[in-house]
């Protein structure tokens, strides 16, 4: 019986390692707007009381949260349109798959891009692109896997890398954008199936990056951490497979008590049988 369950484990993507976070709470979140779903990207503000998230369709989303005793009760949506290039144009077809969102201590807002892999800043998420940043590296990442995450630390840096790196055996490479000039700040390692699909820069200075394993059945999700320069790496979650949807963003953030969050929010591809699933996990340590 025992090679039983065993195999049962592992056909279900069961957990091998501890976990070093605890679930907090799971919000379903609905609107009727034909445009809602496809979230690819969330930054949580003000102690987990405000948002800005971007689906991959190019639209940018912001507004409040609720809570009651730290779970989320409900999100208001206070405006909602299509993100604007340097022209002043609405981003459309291959060129609007925005995928990863930071947020600078200056307020400025970057988002991350697939199809024309680059990365557009603002200071009014409503108006137009201060920037598109770049860089003839990004030619040679693979189609519809290119910029999928992105993170900036206290000082203004970005962080970006790739959803796949190009082969299994090889490192994601972590792009930095410091004072104008694209760089690789640090490789990451790929572990078993996973590919990266968010990553933020918390409170305590270090990287996070969530990475996602579609089973055939379901998904996977695990969050690793690293220090900025690529070292001290950590696993603080793994889920068993269809513990939650498709978790491709990722914001942590501290309450009044600096106590650390992680909020996770699920693509649900625009189809019916999934869901716009928001998931929080404390970070133990």
């Amino acid at each position: 019986m025992r090679w039983i369950a065993a195999t049962f484990a592992l056909l279900m993507g069961c957990s091998p390692v501890p976990q070093k976070t605890t679930l907090v709470g799971q919000f379903i979140w609905t609107d009727d707007h034909q445009t809602f779903g496809g979230m690819s990207g969330i930054e949580v503000l003000d102690h987990g009381t405000r948002y800005v998230a971007i689906n991959d369709k190019g639209f940018i989303r912001q507004g409040a949260i609720s809570r009651t005793d730290g779970q989320i009760t409900d999100i208001t949506i206070e405006s909602q349109e299509r993100l604007r290039n340097i022209w002043g144009e609405r981003v459309r077809g291959h060129l609007s798959d925005s995928e990863g969102i930071a947020i600078g201590g200056d307020g400025l807002v970057h988002i991350s891009f697939e199809g024309l892999a680059r990365v557009l800043s603002y200071d009014d998420i409503h108006g137009t692109a201060l920037v598109s940043a770049r860089d003839e590296t990004f030619d040679d990442l693979q189609f519809n896997a290119s910029l999928e995450a992105l993170a900036i630390d206290k000082d203004g840096t970005l962080y970006t890398l790739p959803e796949r790196s190009g082969r299994a055996n090889r490192p994601f490479p972590v792009f930095r954008l410091r004072d104008g000039k694209w760089d690789t700040a640090f490789e990451v390692p790929r572990r078993g199936t996973f590919l990266a699909v968010g990553a933020d820069i918390g409170p305590d200075d270090r990287f996070y990056l969530l990475e996602r394993d579609f089973t055939g059945v379901g998904f996977r999700s695990r969050v690793r951490r690293f220090d900025l320069s690529g070292n001290a790496e950590e696993i603080l979650l793994q889920t068993a497979n269809a513990t939650h949807d498709n978790l491709e963003g990722i914001s942590v953030w501290a309450d009044p008590d600096g106590v650390l969050t992680m909020t996770l929010i699920a693509d649900d591809n625009f189809k019916f049988f999934q869901h716009t699933e928001i998931v929080e996990y404390r970070i133990d340590g």
